[in-house]
């Protein structure tokens, strides 16, 4: 059983992993281990006065991955899923294994679908979204960003498309917008011209 000081059986024997997967158990002798003679296992040195830590309750869905029985013992409550992203998160968690790139390319692009969301519902607000200085722009102009960003620097095989991850969104939707203005004004336009 996980979240307990007891190691869990092994699903499969040592012999039949080692076989099957390529350098498994190589730490399995203490001596091979570079922590080893200071390494001891003595659950009983921790001062835990548990074997299985108290549970948290949980109040309605919450997210666990499909290879946990159940939740761990204390999760986070702060943020609940909600919308269409909670919809995509909850069949992230309920379909895919954690080990599925699936699994993790739905949360991208649930965490898309929240922030696309935050931006729209921010320009119906008195102060909304500023995309020159929140996505560091003007930074980048009055602080030494052309400058800073040559020389020995890691990042600089994904520079040339930053501005297209940043700056995209806001035009595709300044564009779409644009346009539902103009298709907008033309049937309002057709519907009050007499001819």
């Amino acid at each position: 059983m996980t979240y307990t000081a007891r190691k869990p059986p092994l699903a499969r024997s040592s012999d039949q992993l080692r076989a099957q997967i390529p350098g498994w158990g190589v730490d399995l002798d203490p001596a091979d281990r570079p922590a080893f003679p200071q390494e001891r296992y003595d659950p009983d040195a921790t001062g835990a006065h548990w074997d299985f830590p108290e549970r948290q309750t949980a109040h309605g869905f919450r997210e666990r991955s499909i290879e946990h029985e159940f939740l761990p013992p204390v999760f986070g409550t702060s943020a609940p899923l909600h919308g269409v992203s909670g919809a995509v998160r909850r069949f992230a968690y309920a379909r895919f294994s954690e080990a599925r790139a699936a699994h993790w390319l739905l949360l991208l692009g649930a965490d898309r679908i929240d922030s696309t969301g935050a931006h729209l519902r921010s320009l119906a607000t008195l102060r909304p979204d500023n995309p020159i200085s929140e996505t560091g722009i003007r930074a980048e102009l009055t602080h030494h960003g052309l400058s800073s960003r040559r020389g020995n620097r890691v990042d600089t095989r994904h520079q040339w498309i930053d501005p297209l991850l940043v700056a995209g969104p806001w035009v595709v939707g300044a564009t779409i917008a644009v346009k539902a203005a103009r298709r907008i004004a033309r049937t309002k336009a057709r519907a009050t011209d007499p001819a």
